[in-house]
Protein backbone atom coordinates (compact mmCIF):
# COMPACT_ATOMS: atom_id res chain seq x y z
CA UNK A 1 0.00 0.00 0.00
CA UNK A 2 1.05 3.91 -0.41
CA UNK A 3 1.26 4.76 3.13
CA UNK A 4 2.64 8.40 4.51
CA UNK A 5 4.11 7.71 8.64
CA UNK A 6 3.67 10.66 10.95
CA UNK A 7 5.84 9.90 14.01
CA UNK A 8 8.28 10.83 16.64
CA UNK A 9 9.97 9.46 19.16
CA UNK A 10 12.13 6.08 19.32
CA UNK A 11 8.70 4.10 20.12
CA UNK A 12 7.69 4.83 16.74
CA UNK A 13 10.79 3.46 14.58
CA UNK A 14 10.12 -0.03 15.13
CA UNK A 15 6.50 0.84 13.48
CA UNK A 16 8.11 2.62 10.39
CA UNK A 17 10.71 0.24 10.22
CA UNK A 18 8.14 -2.97 10.03
CA UNK A 19 6.25 -1.12 7.29
CA UNK A 20 9.07 -0.46 5.36
CA UNK A 21 10.06 -4.38 5.86
CA UNK A 22 6.42 -6.07 4.86
CA UNK A 23 7.14 -3.90 1.49
CA UNK A 24 4.68 -0.86 1.62
CA UNK A 25 5.27 2.40 -0.40
CA UNK A 26 6.29 5.37 2.69
CA UNK A 27 5.60 8.28 0.50
CA UNK A 28 6.69 10.49 3.33
CA UNK A 29 7.20 10.89 6.80
CA UNK A 30 6.09 13.64 9.40
CA UNK A 31 7.70 14.32 12.21
CA UNK A 32 8.15 17.06 14.96
CA UNK A 33 10.73 19.65 13.67
CA UNK A 34 14.30 18.89 14.82
CA UNK A 35 15.11 20.16 18.36
CA UNK A 36 17.85 21.74 20.31
CA UNK A 37 19.19 19.26 22.95
CA UNK A 38 22.52 18.58 24.54
CA UNK A 39 25.21 20.73 26.31
CA UNK A 40 25.96 22.70 23.03
CA UNK A 41 22.08 22.97 22.22
CA UNK A 42 22.46 21.68 18.35
CA UNK A 43 19.51 21.19 16.91
CA UNK A 44 19.24 17.09 16.54
CA UNK A 45 16.40 15.69 14.37
CA UNK A 46 13.66 13.29 15.75
CA UNK A 47 14.69 9.08 16.19
CA UNK A 48 11.93 8.68 13.31
CA UNK A 49 13.52 11.62 11.04
CA UNK A 50 17.00 10.19 11.29
CA UNK A 51 15.26 6.61 10.53
CA UNK A 52 13.78 8.01 6.92
CA UNK A 53 16.80 9.55 6.22
CA UNK A 54 18.39 6.39 6.29
CA UNK A 55 15.96 4.50 4.31
CA UNK A 56 16.01 7.77 1.79
CA UNK A 57 12.52 8.58 2.73
CA UNK A 58 11.26 12.54 2.20
CA UNK A 59 11.10 13.79 5.55
CA UNK A 60 8.25 16.49 6.37
CA UNK A 61 8.46 18.37 9.79
CA UNK A 62 5.72 21.03 9.76
CA UNK A 63 4.98 22.96 12.88
CA UNK A 64 1.48 23.11 12.52
CA UNK A 65 -1.05 21.03 9.81
CA UNK A 66 -3.64 23.94 10.25
CA UNK A 67 -2.93 25.92 7.42
CA UNK A 68 -4.03 25.25 3.89
CA UNK A 69 0.07 24.91 2.29
CA UNK A 70 0.57 22.00 4.42
CA UNK A 71 -2.86 20.35 4.06
CA UNK A 72 -2.43 20.53 0.30
CA UNK A 73 0.84 19.10 0.45
CA UNK A 74 0.29 16.21 2.37
CA UNK A 75 -3.21 15.36 -0.25
CA UNK A 76 -0.57 15.72 -2.77
CA UNK A 77 0.99 12.68 -1.67
CA UNK A 78 -2.39 10.80 -2.46
CA UNK A 79 -1.97 7.98 -0.54
CA UNK A 80 -4.09 5.12 0.52
CA UNK A 81 -3.68 5.50 4.37
CA UNK A 82 -1.84 7.34 6.77
CA UNK A 83 -0.31 5.33 9.94
CA UNK A 84 0.37 8.07 12.76
CA UNK A 85 2.61 6.24 15.87
CA UNK A 86 3.38 9.03 19.28
CA UNK A 87 3.40 11.79 16.34
CA UNK A 88 2.88 14.63 18.76
CA UNK A 89 -0.12 17.25 16.74
CA UNK A 90 -3.10 17.14 16.79
CA UNK A 91 -4.77 16.10 13.09
CA UNK A 92 -7.44 18.49 11.68
CA UNK A 93 -9.92 16.53 9.56
CA UNK A 94 -8.83 17.69 6.23
CA UNK A 95 -5.55 15.79 7.43
CA UNK A 96 -7.69 12.49 8.32
CA UNK A 97 -10.14 12.78 5.46
CA UNK A 98 -7.20 13.02 2.51
CA UNK A 99 -5.57 9.48 2.80
CA UNK A 100 -8.41 7.26 0.66
CA UNK A 101 -8.81 4.94 3.83
CA UNK A 102 -8.09 7.62 6.50
CA UNK A 103 -5.40 7.44 9.32
CA UNK A 104 -4.62 4.44 11.82
CA UNK A 105 -3.34 5.19 14.88
CA UNK A 106 -1.48 3.05 17.17
CA UNK A 107 -2.08 3.57 20.70
CA UNK A 108 -0.47 2.09 23.72
CA UNK A 109 -3.14 0.96 26.03
CA UNK A 110 -6.36 -0.66 25.89
CA UNK A 111 -8.84 1.74 25.05
CA UNK A 112 -11.01 3.27 26.27
CA UNK A 113 -8.34 3.00 29.25
CA UNK A 114 -5.91 5.54 29.52
CA UNK A 115 -6.29 7.62 26.43
CA UNK A 116 -3.77 10.97 26.50
CA UNK A 117 -0.37 11.72 26.39
CA UNK A 118 1.48 9.08 28.83
CA UNK A 119 -0.14 5.92 28.94
CA UNK A 120 2.40 3.34 29.63
CA UNK A 121 3.66 5.16 32.97
CA UNK A 122 -0.02 5.74 33.64
CA UNK A 123 -0.69 1.91 33.89
CA UNK A 124 2.51 1.21 35.86
CA UNK A 125 1.70 3.89 38.31
CA UNK A 126 -1.80 2.92 38.48
CA UNK A 127 -0.50 -0.64 39.24
CA UNK A 128 -2.12 -2.32 36.17
CA UNK A 129 -0.73 -5.56 35.42
CA UNK A 130 -2.52 -5.94 31.58
CA UNK A 131 -2.06 -2.88 28.86
CA UNK A 132 -1.60 -3.83 25.19
CA UNK A 133 -1.72 -1.45 21.56
CA UNK A 134 -4.85 -0.76 19.86
CA UNK A 135 -4.78 -0.06 16.10
CA UNK A 136 -7.83 3.09 16.10
CA UNK A 137 -9.02 4.60 13.05
CA UNK A 138 -8.40 8.21 14.17
CA UNK A 139 -11.03 11.13 14.41
CA UNK A 140 -11.05 14.39 15.91
CA UNK A 141 -11.40 12.78 19.49
CA UNK A 142 -8.50 12.22 22.06
CA UNK A 143 -7.64 8.52 21.34
CA UNK A 144 -11.84 8.09 20.51
CA UNK A 145 -11.50 6.58 17.69
CA UNK A 146 -13.20 2.83 16.71
CA UNK A 147 -10.69 0.18 17.45
CA UNK A 148 -9.63 -2.13 14.46
CA UNK A 149 -6.87 -4.71 16.06
CA UNK A 150 -5.92 -5.06 19.86
CA UNK A 151 -3.15 -7.06 21.48
CA UNK A 152 -2.77 -7.55 25.26
CA UNK A 153 0.70 -7.36 27.28
CA UNK A 154 1.18 -8.51 30.54
CA UNK A 155 2.58 -6.19 32.66
CA UNK A 156 5.38 -7.89 35.29
CA UNK A 157 5.53 -7.00 38.87
CA UNK A 158 8.68 -5.13 38.33
CA UNK A 159 8.67 -4.00 35.08
CA UNK A 160 9.92 -0.67 34.48
CA UNK A 161 8.05 1.72 32.16
CA UNK A 162 11.41 1.59 30.03
CA UNK A 163 10.93 -1.89 29.66
CA UNK A 164 7.06 -1.76 29.41
CA UNK A 165 7.66 0.86 26.25
CA UNK A 166 10.49 -1.69 24.74
CA UNK A 167 8.00 -4.42 24.20
CA UNK A 168 5.06 -2.59 23.28
CA UNK A 169 7.11 -0.84 20.43
CA UNK A 170 7.23 -3.90 19.22
CA UNK A 171 3.57 -5.22 19.52
CA UNK A 172 2.58 -1.93 18.14
CA UNK A 173 4.79 -2.71 14.44
CA UNK A 174 3.52 -6.02 14.45
CA UNK A 175 -0.22 -5.00 14.94
CA UNK A 176 0.37 -2.32 12.45
CA UNK A 177 1.63 -4.78 9.44
CA UNK A 178 -1.17 -6.73 10.26
CA UNK A 179 -3.40 -4.27 10.11
CA UNK A 180 -2.38 -3.13 7.04
CA UNK A 181 -2.44 -6.49 5.54
CA UNK A 182 -6.00 -6.69 6.41
CA UNK A 183 -6.97 -3.57 5.03
CA UNK A 184 -5.42 -4.11 1.81
CA UNK A 185 -7.61 -7.35 1.24
CA UNK A 186 -10.87 -5.23 2.71
CA UNK A 187 -10.52 -7.31 5.76
CA UNK A 188 -9.67 -4.65 8.14
CA UNK A 189 -13.27 -3.35 10.39
CA UNK A 190 -13.79 -1.29 13.37
CA UNK A 191 -15.73 -1.28 16.87
CA UNK A 192 -16.53 2.04 18.10
CA UNK A 193 -14.88 2.19 22.02
CA UNK A 194 -17.18 0.99 25.09
CA UNK A 195 -18.22 4.36 26.93
CA UNK A 196 -17.86 2.92 30.30
CA UNK A 197 -14.02 2.91 31.68
CA UNK A 198 -12.67 6.04 30.08
CA UNK A 199 -9.52 7.13 31.58
CA UNK A 200 -7.03 9.69 30.90
CA UNK A 201 -3.19 9.37 31.10
CA UNK A 202 -2.46 13.25 31.22
CA UNK A 203 1.28 13.86 30.39
CA UNK A 204 3.74 13.26 33.44
CA UNK A 205 4.61 16.06 35.70
CA UNK A 206 8.14 16.53 36.77
CA UNK A 207 6.59 17.94 40.22
CA UNK A 208 5.50 14.06 40.54
CA UNK A 209 8.30 12.52 40.84
CA UNK A 210 8.82 13.28 44.33
CA UNK A 211 8.72 10.19 46.81
CA UNK A 212 6.19 10.20 48.91
CA UNK A 213 7.34 7.62 51.45
CA UNK A 214 3.88 7.92 53.55
CA UNK A 215 2.20 5.86 50.83
CA UNK A 216 1.69 1.81 50.80
CA UNK A 217 4.87 0.66 49.75
CA UNK A 218 3.26 -1.30 46.76
CA UNK A 219 1.98 2.40 45.41
CA UNK A 220 5.67 3.33 46.22
CA UNK A 221 6.64 0.59 44.21
CA UNK A 222 4.22 1.71 41.47
CA UNK A 223 5.48 5.00 41.50
CA UNK A 224 9.13 4.49 40.79
CA UNK A 225 8.80 1.81 38.42
CA UNK A 226 6.76 3.96 36.49
CA UNK A 227 8.84 6.81 36.17
CA UNK A 228 11.72 4.60 35.41
CA UNK A 229 13.93 5.71 33.64
CA UNK A 230 12.23 9.26 32.55
CA UNK A 231 11.78 11.49 34.42
CA UNK A 232 12.95 9.02 37.69
CA UNK A 233 11.36 9.39 41.01
CA UNK A 234 13.66 10.94 43.60
CA UNK A 235 14.21 11.35 47.03
CA UNK A 236 16.75 13.24 48.72
CA UNK A 237 19.51 12.24 51.62
CA UNK A 238 19.54 15.48 54.18
CA UNK A 239 22.44 17.49 54.96
CA UNK A 240 24.25 20.51 54.78
CA UNK A 241 24.04 20.00 51.19
CA UNK A 242 21.15 17.42 50.50
CA UNK A 243 21.75 15.11 47.54
CA UNK A 244 18.84 14.17 45.50
CA UNK A 245 19.06 10.27 44.20
CA UNK A 246 16.91 8.89 41.97
CA UNK A 247 15.58 5.36 42.06
CA UNK A 248 15.40 3.54 39.05
CA UNK A 249 14.59 -0.01 40.29
CA UNK A 250 12.75 -0.93 43.15
CA UNK A 251 10.99 -4.17 44.98
CA UNK A 252 8.35 -4.66 47.61
CA UNK A 253 10.23 -5.66 51.05
CA UNK A 254 9.70 -6.59 54.67
CA UNK A 255 9.45 -4.07 57.45
CA UNK A 256 8.28 -1.79 59.09
CA UNK A 257 8.79 1.64 60.20
CA UNK A 258 8.43 5.63 60.35
CA UNK A 259 8.36 6.70 56.60
CA UNK A 260 11.18 7.45 54.60
CA UNK A 261 13.47 5.30 57.28
CA UNK A 262 16.05 3.21 56.41
CA UNK A 263 15.80 -0.91 58.42
CA UNK A 264 18.87 -1.90 57.27
CA UNK A 265 21.92 -0.71 55.61
CA UNK A 266 20.89 -2.52 52.40
CA UNK A 267 18.41 0.36 51.25
CA UNK A 268 15.07 -1.14 52.86
CA UNK A 269 13.17 2.40 53.18
CA UNK A 270 10.24 2.17 55.57
CA UNK A 271 6.82 3.26 53.65
CA UNK A 272 3.43 4.19 55.22
CA UNK A 273 2.59 0.29 55.13
CA UNK A 274 5.59 -1.95 54.48
CA UNK A 275 8.55 -1.05 52.71
CA UNK A 276 10.40 -0.94 49.99
CA UNK A 277 13.98 -2.03 48.79
CA UNK A 278 15.95 0.06 46.30
CA UNK A 279 17.68 -1.66 43.93
CA UNK A 280 19.06 0.70 41.65
CA UNK A 281 19.47 4.38 41.94
CA UNK A 282 21.02 7.02 40.21
CA UNK A 283 22.69 10.14 41.77
CA UNK A 284 22.76 13.55 40.23
CA UNK A 285 25.04 13.97 37.46
CA UNK A 286 25.81 10.09 37.46
CA UNK A 287 25.65 6.92 35.76
CA UNK A 288 22.90 4.14 37.03
CA UNK A 289 24.36 1.77 39.93
CA UNK A 290 23.53 -0.75 42.25
CA UNK A 291 22.18 -0.47 45.85
CA UNK A 292 25.59 -1.80 47.00
CA UNK A 293 27.85 0.25 44.37
CA UNK A 294 25.84 3.22 46.01
CA UNK A 295 26.58 2.35 49.52
CA UNK A 296 30.46 2.08 48.90
CA UNK A 297 30.50 5.80 48.44
CA UNK A 298 27.16 6.97 50.26
CA UNK A 299 26.78 6.05 53.90
CA UNK A 300 22.94 5.31 54.78
CA UNK A 301 22.56 3.44 58.43
CA UNK A 302 19.92 1.73 59.92
CA UNK A 303 17.66 4.68 61.34
CA UNK A 304 18.40 7.18 58.91
CA UNK A 305 15.49 9.20 57.31
CA UNK A 306 15.26 10.17 53.72
CA UNK A 307 13.87 13.59 53.23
Amino acid sequence: MRVVFMGTPDFAVPVLAEIVAAGHDVAAVYSQPPRKAGRGMSERASPVHTFADGCGIAVHTPISLKNTEAQAEFAALDVDVAVVVAYGLMLPSTILQAPAHGCLNAHASLLPRWRGAAPIQRAIMAGDTQTGICVMQMDEGLDTGAVCLMEKVQIGPDMTAGELHDVLAQTAASTIVRALAALERGGLHATAQPKDGVTYAAKIDKAEAHIDFTKPAQQVHNHIRGLSPFPGAWFELGGKKPVRVKVLKSSVAEGRGGPGTALDENLTIACGDGAVRLVTVQKAGKGAMSAEEFLRGTHVSTGMKLE
